[in-house]
């Protein structure tokens, strides 16, 4: 499959199979980075994700720069975490139809915490700047 017709790219895989909430705004996927570097994620913006002026709703950018935070930093999460802080800038318009992609970086790594930054892209054009904090978690009892 490829983006055009709503499925993913060459090289990427569904992020989630299990998270409800993900699967009303996507499918989302992952895929490693080219240079191996780490990961990416991506969807496909539709008609369910705009606003009234015919842009991505702001609310489906974070949602997705949120998702991005956990996937940018899955290799550090044994256990899966929680979002402790989150910001982002928007930089540009996205419209139904574009590849959603976004990548970044673990900027620092403890025991508890992970430090996040990264960029989204709405087909190759920088649309929202994100950071955030995320916790770990210890497995389930």
């Amino acid at each position: 499959m490829t983006p055009k017709d709503g499925g993913a790219p060459e090289g990427y895989s569904v992020w989630s199979h299990n998270d409800r909430f993900e699967h009303t705004v996507g499918p989302i996927f992952i895929a490693p980075r080219s240079d191996g570097s780490g990961w990416k994620v991506a969807f496909r913006a539709d008609e369910r994700h705009i606003n009234g002026h015919g842009n991505l709703h702001g609310g489906m950018l974070m949602t997705f720069a949120d998702t991005a935070l956990f996937a940018i930093s899955r290799d550090h999460l044994d256990h899966g975490g929680i979002t402790v802080n989150f910001h982002c800038d928007f930089v540009g318009p996205a419209r139904p139809g574009d590849w959603m992609e976004a990548q970044g970086e673990v900027v620092k790594a403890t025991r508890n915490l992970i430090f996040v930054r990264g960029l989204m892209t709405a087909t190759g054009e920088p649309v929202l700047s994100f950071g955030g904090t995320l916790k770990k978690l210890g497995p389930r009892k």
